[in-house]
Order: structure tokens, then C-alpha cells, then sequence
């Protein structure tokens, strides 16, 4: 294997820290790195221990303490950071922002509190019986059909990249079982923490999402407490929105939600983003295909 290395489109003061998801690398982020550049924003996606593909494998709290050192690093560069994470690293986002809550924003995509999606083996309930087992050393899941992909002909082609590579723009093509149990334990720690988070927050679904149900967004949008929130559903994506049909609109939508959050900062504690009546109008149409 040979994991994709952690990158930073230079732009402006304010700096986006990437996580992309288990197992995986910052490839997956940088079609969304690049549109933040263009828009004035410095994306970062670092290579985190324990959880980047290439890394040896690790508990849950190395995972966070990378996480926190990367925020940390940002912090002392650049004037505003904020935070985005895609699948387990949406979970990972959450916990980093319950660490360091000077993060300006907080995007959360196809956040995976639970693997419930429609794709996912029904067999999935046993693994964390089989983590106590010497199944946990040899098994691994094995990602297939449909790759996170709606649009077919990157589903194909990213077939064909992971015969070759074991890992692609949409992930591994494995994941270990001790990986995945530290990912559970990741989100029942996540899932407590969720009332704590007061950072404005962005939730990206889709609700064809075949790894994790939009359950899971509707979960995060009920309990989290924070003041600005914003949640969008989409309709022409599987779980890899990065890189799926909707990866403009993802990009799009980010890039408003944080220059709202950064007017409505600049304007003075405590003041709301305004939101124009046609946007409302369209998030609550986006919002209500997900229902």
C-alpha cells in the first residue's frame, strides 16, 4: 500500500483542518481541499497515528491526540480554524472539537455514529463479539459494491484502482477489526459529548447513504448543542459526497456556511448568520427529502 501524503493548499487566515475516514488517507479530501483554496480558505488534511492507512494501527486516543496536535499546529498559524471530517473522521471531528473548542466550525460529513446503511452486512451485529476472538488478528472487512459511489462510472474506476492500489479516493479496501472496534469507541465516547459542542456546525448527508443512515445525521442535529446548525441533505449521493455526484454542491454549500459563520463572528458575540429567505426556503426543501 501506498497511503497518499497529508497535503496544505495555502490561501488565507482561515485554516480548515481535513480528516478523512478510516483507514484511509487525505486523498479522499482534496477534491474539497482545492475548492477551499480557491474561495481564500488554507485547507490542511494531515496523516493522523493509528488511523491513516500506511500508520500502525492504534487505540482511539492516539488517533485524537494526532488529531489535537494537528489542530494545535494550525492554531498557532493561522488566525481562525475550523474543523471538517467525512465518515469516521466526522466522528473523530466532533471529539476533536470537544478538546479544543476555539474551532470556529464544524462540518460534519456522512457522520458515522453507526454502520446501519442499507449496503452494510447483515452480519455486521457480530463483529464486536468476533473483536474478543482470534478473528480479531486475521478478518477484515472488505469493501464492495457500490464503493461509496452513486455515479457508475467512478464506481468502476475506482474498482480498478483498488485491484491495484488497496486504497483510492474513496478509501481502503480493507479495514481491520480492531479498527473498527476503536471506531465504536469512538462514537459512544462522541455520542456523549455531542450536548458540549457549541462550535457553529455543518451536517452534509446523503440519504442514499449505503454505510450510514441518515439516522445518523438526524442523531448528531438533535443532540448537539450548538447554536448555529445547519443540515443538508442530498439526493444523487452514496457515502463518499466528496467524491460522489453532488461533490461540487457539498464544496458549495461549506463555503457558505463558513463565510456566514465568519460575518456572523465578525459582527460581534453572540450574533446569528443571516440567511436569506430564498436559501431558508431551499435548505428546508434539501431538509425535508431526507425526511
Amino acid at each position: 500500500m501506498n497511503p497518499v501524503k497529508a497535503f496544505t493548499y495555502e490561501a488565507g487566515q482561515h485554516a480548515v483542518l481535513l480528516l478523512h475516514g478510516l483507514s484511509s488517507s487525505p486523498l479522499e479530501m482534496r477534491f474539497l481541499g482545492r475548492a477551499l483554496q480557491r474561495e481564500g480558505y488554507t485547507a490542511v488534511a494531515p496523516t493522523l497515528d493509528g488511523y491513516s492507512a500506511g500508520s500502525k494501527e492504534q487505540r482511539m486516543e492516539a488517533w485524537l491526540a494526532s488529531a489535537v496536535r494537528a489542530f494545535d499546529e494550525l492554531q498557532a498559524k493561522y488566525a481562525t480554524v475550523s474543523i471538517c471530517g467525512l465518515s469516521i473522521g466526522a466522528v473523530l471531528a466532533i471529539a476533536l472539537a470537544a478538546e479544543r473548542p476555539a474551532a470556529r466550525a464544524l462540518i460534519l460529513l456522512s457522520v458515522t455514529l453507526d454502520y446501519d446503511g442499507w449496503a452494510i452486512p447483515w452480519y455486521r451485529f457480530l463483529l464486536g463479539w468476533a473483536y474478543y476472538t482470534p478473528m480479531r488478528h486475521r478478518w477484515r472487512y472488505r469493501e464492495g459494491e457500490p464503493y461509496g459511489l452513486r455515479n457508475e462510472a467512478l464506481r468502476a474506476k475506482i474498482a480498478r484502482a483498488m485491484q491495484k492500489d488497496a486504497i483510492s479516493e474513496v478509501g481502503p479496501s480493507t479495514i481491520s477489526l480492531p479498527a473498527l472496534h476503536e471506531a465504536s469507541r469512538l462514537s459512544a465516547r462522541v455520542r456523549q459529548q455531542l450536548p458540549s459542542i457549541n462550535a457553529d456546525t455543518l451536517i452534509i448527508h446523503a440519504i442514499d447513504d449505503e454505510t450510514a443512515s441518515p439516522l445518523n445525521a438526524r442523531f448528531v442535529d438533535a443532540h448537539i448543542g450548538a447554536r448555529f446548525l445547519r443540515t443538508i441533505f442530498l439526493d444523487d449521493s452514496y457515502h463518499m459526497i466528496t467524491s460522489d455526484n453532488e461533490r461540487e454542491i457539498v464544496a458549495r454549500e461549506i463555503v457558505m456556511f463558513l463565510r456566514e459563520s465568519d460575518a456572523a463572528h465578525q459582527a460581534g458575540e453572540g450574533a446569528m448568520p443571516v440567511v436569506s429567505k430564498a436559501l431558508a426556503r431551499r435548505l428546508r426543501q434539501i431538509a425535508a427529502l431526507g425526511h
